[in-house]
């Protein structure tokens, strides 16, 4: 069953990708929505959008490369304050 095959996915200890073959998109969004994977390919395989972030879960990978997403690992957040004369908030 569908919910055999995602449960088998599942209890990998990887989860760089996974591939569902389907001609109902109903079972490919169910599926690709269950499986813990970085990348669900829905009939296709090694499919890669540069836009879109790539790594896996668990044990798979490290961080996320490609996409905006990867850019969080080269960044850190800072808030900078400076007194504006005149302002309501000071």
């Amino acid at each position: 069953t569908i919910d055999e095959a995602i449960e088998k996915a599942n209890k990998t200890q990887y989860g760089l990708a996974s591939g569902i073959v389907t001609k109902d998109i109903n079972v490919a969004n169910t599926v690709a929505r269950s499986v813990r994977a970085g990348s669900v390919w829905i009939n296709c395989y090694l499919a890669f959008d540069p836009d879109c972030p790539y790594g896996g879960y668990k044990m798979s990978g490290f961080g996320r490369n490609l996409g905006l997403h990867a850019l969080d690992n080269f960044l850190q957040v800072k808030s900078v304050v400076t007194p504006v004369h005149n302002s309501p908030w000071l």
